[in-house]
């Protein structure tokens, strides 16, 4: 079957860990073992990711020495490129006989959206709270708690029309694993006059895979992250791991904006329109999660839980 394989920005880079090259190849390496067993048994895929902490750091690297820094669409453009590149070369490595390639992937939004009056998306790495401060008095950054430590957030768009999806959808048709949206997509806006231009935010990689699952009519949209499923009440000690779950059972206030709802929310929106299952939990188990055994499976057959 078709997988839309979403890899979350933690998948990439463990929490806590310096964001150095080898840390990320080391990471992204392991990715490719775990979604090299999907093509193993048999499945097309095509493969997003996360990049928040990459394009947070571009943007650090940006602004040294003081001048006009990079605009964020740019940055996640660069960082959706060397993702890709790692992931595409770690891919080759473990996967015979099988063409994969890398596309760029510009997301079209609204201009108006609240979104950009509102920012939540996290980017970069974590400080604590006088050194995000000190960063925001300074570079104009609006700060917000991520756990234990403050992260730089900016705008996070809602994608509303995928422009390189026909090409996507015919080097699937060829055979060819794609990587793209990365980073959510590379976000931009059409003018009145039909020019597109880049705006400054990040579009939630989720919300864009579950886009691209139903664009090509995927069977499954697989959410892989550090986490081996949606939990309850996480981080209480009245936490319970979800396994089969109906989407209308979920309620996606009830879990965090800047982590797991919108993982939540891309499968449920995925799962309640077109159907098909839409699966989240932990990059290491992905083969497991596929076939049911393990992660969160969100599935409109099932009977509503009454709670």
């Amino acid at each position: 079957m078709l997988i839309v394989a979403a890899l979350g920005g933690n998948a990439l880079l463990k929490r806590g860990e310096s964001m150095t090259a080898e840390n990320q190849r080391a990471n992204i390496k392991r990715a490719a073992s775990a979604l090299a067993t999907l093509i193993a048994a048999g499945h097309d895929l095509v493969i997003t990711h996360g990049n928040g902490p990459q394009v947070g750091l571009l943007a650090l690297q940006s602004m040294t020495p003081p001048g006009s820094p990079f605009p964020l669409d740019v940055l996640d453009a660069e960082s959706a490129g060397m993702i890709g590149y790692v992931l595409e070369q770690e891919l080759a490595n473990v996967v015979d006989n099988r063409r994969v390639a890398t596309l760029l992937t510009q997301i079209k939004v609204d201009p108006s959206d609240p979104a950009f009056d509102y920012p939540t998306k996290f980017i970069g790495p974590g400080y604590d709270l006088a050194t995000a401060r000190s960063f925001a008095d300074q570079r104009g950054w609006k700060i917000a708690a991520d756990g234990d430590k403050w992260r730089r957030v900016v705008a996070s768009p809602r994608p509303l029309a995928i422009l390189e999806g026909p090409v996507i959808a015919s080097l699937v048709e060829q055979g060819v694993i794609v990587i793209c949206a990365g980073g959510g997509g590379i976000p931009v806006v059409e003018r009145e006059d039909g020019i597109l231009v880049g705006v400054e935010a990040v579009i939630d990689k989720d919300l864009a895979s579950a886009m691209l699952a139903r664009d090509l009519k995927a069977d499954m949209l697989l959410l892989l992250t550090d986490v081996d499923a949606v939990y309850r009440d996480f981080g209480t000690p009245a936490a319970c791991a979800l396994g089969h779950v109906n989407p209308a059972s979920l309620q996606v206030s009830a879990f965090p904006s800047g982590s797991m709802g919108p993982k939540v929310a891309a499968a449920v929106e995925f799962t309640t329109l077109t159907g098909k299952i839409a699966a989240i939990g932990n990059l290491e188990e992905a083969i497991d999660i596929v076939s049911g055994k393990r992660g969160t499976w969100i599935d409109g057959t099932l009977p509503r839980d009454p709670s």
